[in-house]
């Protein structure tokens, strides 16, 4: 039985394995050459998708570089090399790339793809560890990730070559992300779901309550009458707008406290007494992200929705922002 390791000794094994992992990132990022920009320029003239494709640790990492091209403007899927000899090379047209991905250069299951994607005419880039190697020297264009040395102590588990391998497609897809003119609404447009999505997608109107369940009393009323409407409508406040609809003020549950504490007769109070003409609003058109941002900066719980012509059109409060998944 090996000896049990100390506290020390994990934290510095720790250590070790991401200082290897940085030199073998950093390195890497010293070779870039033009070969980079080639591959670049192979996958912006690709009209198809790119196909990725690897065996093993080689695969993971494939996965997440298809995935991550995906979102980010570059069509592209995983093709497992195994499946591709059994049918599945029946998803690849002479319009996509082919982007191969083997440390040695020497994985036999991508190679057996090989001369089908040649004799296809689909375009090759390959990522290996070994520029003299079969795909490498196959491909239409090559990209280097190689390192000096894997972070496994036995120098055998794929540790320090996938990083980098991951590294350089994160690059690949970064750099085609700018060239594209990807724009955050791109990503969220893909990622509907997602709470990202939600934050660039989501405007005011979505998620604002209109019509009837908009809190909102004349500002001739009394502030009992303004208070029924409040509870009532639940939103914790109410509008006090004039004959035509246009805001005037607001009066909230902060409002109410410090009214009451003014021994204010809530029966013989009219409301544009004791409202707050200082009220913040927002319009239909805003995202619902800075509409929350307006909320926290300002420590308030609601917003009035206004038109051009500051009439009132809607209301919202923290909690249907909470709903949406945005907090």
């Amino acid at each position: 039985m090996p000896d049990k390791l100390t506290n020390d000794d994990l934290l510095a094994l720790a250590s070790e394995v991401l200082a290897i992992e940085s030199r073998a990132v950093d390195a890497m990022r010293e070779r870039l050459n033009d070969d980079f920009v080639a591959a670049c320029n192979l996958c912006l003239a690709t009209t198809g998708r790119v196909v990725v494709t690897g065996m093993g640790k080689s695969g993971h990492v494939g996965n997440k570089i298809a995935a991550t091209l995906a979102s980010t403007g570059t069509p592209a899927f995983f093709m497992h090399p195994a499946e591709a000899s059994h049918g599945d090379i029946g998803m690849i047209t002479n319009q996509d790339l082919l982007l191969a991905i083997s440390y040695s250069g020497e994985t036999a299951e991508v190679i057996t793809l090989l001369p089908v994607i040649k004799r296809m005419g689909t375009k090759l880039l390959a990522m290996t560890g070994s520029p003299e190697s079969t795909m490498a020297q196959a491909a239409d264009v090559h990209l280097d990730v190689s390192v000096a040395e894997e972070a496994c102590p036995l120098n055998l588990a794929p540790t320090a070559s996938t990083t980098a391998t991951l590294a350089m497609g994160d690059a690949l897809a970064v750099a085609l992300l700018k060239s594209r003119g990807f724009t955050a609404e791109d990503f969220a447009r893909s990622h509907p779901s997602g709470a990202l999505g939600k934050r660039l997608l989501l405007r005011v109107s979505d998620v604002m309550r209109s019509g009837d369940r908009v809190p909102a009393v004349q500002i001739n009323v009394s502030l009992r009458d303004g208070l029924m409407e409040m509870t009532e409508k639940g939103l914790g406040m109410t509008a006090i707008v004039d004959r035509d609809n246009t805001i005037k003020g607001v009066f909230t549950d902060g409002d109410l406290r410090r009214t009451l504490d003014s021994g204010a007769d809530i029966h013989k109070t009219a409301i544009r007494e004791v409202m707050n003409t200082h009220c913040k609003t927002t319009s239909v058109d805003v995202l619902a992200a800075e509409a929350l941002h307006i909320l926290e900066e300002n420590k308030i719980t609601s917003l009035l929705v206004a038109d051009e012509h500051n009439k009132l059109i809607g209301a919202l409060n923290i909690h249907d922002l909470f709903r949406e998944g945005l907090m």
